[in-house]
């Protein structure tokens, strides 16, 4: 696949002596997305889980060949875009290795996941790139995040609770609606009182296959990665250190809230922003609990955003 990447982008330069990166990102901005996303659905299946398990169960070592592969990816990625510089290789290989250190250490799981979290969050290393690749590498980032996540606590570690799986039943599906019937009235009569959203409105050229593209990429862009951080693993840890339900809903709520203080649009912290999220996430949490798959939340947060997105 890199190897195509790279004779691609060759190509391109015999085309011309100078193209500009912008360019070539546009060429790449899909494709190594895609490919993350392909292996990221590809996980929910039990049976591959297992096989995975049982190999890395032939010599714990093993676990360093996800985080090593992933900033081999990265690393060959700055090659085929001309960055040279040392720092940004830098920068990958401490942050796949650092939790996978920690993991493979058997310490507790928590630090590791923040070390997952944290850098994406705060866009550690984005001055490094150049302004036009900063968000495609974000997304690569945010891609090596999900993967080593899933890698580190579904197949190494084998956390219980992640609900990492397909749907197993009709209430799987039931559930978003249900959470949605509920919780979207009371977000939408705050985002108005907070005046973070604007009335509702029907776009004029609205048609069912726009709502439904702009579901399944909100759905595998946003829904699905972020589900899987702050509820396969932050609420279900915290569920587990607390053994407490509602509580353990309410601070992952928070947690989730709080994601969101350094988002737009409006100024920062964006503190209306935060109080919808932290609402929002205790919708999904709640749905999370309920269900017996993590796409069942994933499938509510893709609603309740493509919801604002299309008609407010």
């Amino acid at each position: 696949m890199l190897t195509a990447i790279h004779g691609a982008a060759r190509r391109l330069n015999q085309r011309s002596q100078r193209i500009p990166i912008v360019y070539i990102g546009q060429y790449v901005r899909t494709l190594i997305p895609a490919l993350f996303l392909g292996v990221i659905l590809a996980l929910l299946s039990e049976s591959l889980q297992e096989l995975l398990r049982r190999w890395v169960r032939g010599g714990r070592v093993r676990i360093f060949t996800a985080p090593a592969l992933l900033a081999v990816i990265f690393c060959a990625l700055l090659w085929v875009f001309g960055l040279r510089s040392v720092a940004p290789a830098a920068l990958i290989t401490a942050y796949v290795f650092a939790p996978t250190a920690l993991v493979y250490a058997q310490r507790t799981n928590f630090p590791a996941v923040l070390l997952l979290w944290l850098p994406l969050e705060f866009a550690a290393g984005a001055r490094l790139f150049p302004r036009p690749l900063q968000g495609f590498f974000h997304t690569v980032a945010y891609g090596i995040a999900i993967l080593l996540a899933l890698w580190l606590f579904l197949i190494y570690r084998g956390l219980p609770g992640m609900k990492y799986n397909l749907p197993r039943g009709w209430r799987d599906f039931a559930l978003p609606v249900v959470g949605y019937a509920i919780s979207a009235p009371v977000l939408i009569a705050v985002g108005l009182w907070l005046g973070f959203i604007s009335p509702f409105h029907v776009p004029p050229n609205l048609t069912a296959e726009f709502a439904a593209s702009r579901f399944a990429l909100i759905l595998a862009a946003t829904a699905i990665p972020e589900e899987i951080l702050f509820r396969s693993l932050i609420q279900n840890l915290i569920m587990r250190r607390l053994r407490s339900t509602n509580w353990a809903l309410l601070l992952a709520a928070a947690l989730f809230g709080c994601a969101h203080l350094n988002n737009g649009p409006g100024p920062l912290p964006n503190w209306r922003y935060a109080i919808l999220a932290t609402i929002a996430g205790f919708a999904y949490g709640k749905v999370f609990q309920r269900s017996s798959s993590v796409l069942s939340s994933a499938m509510l947060h893709a609603l309740i955003n493509t919801s604002r997105h299309v008609f407010f």
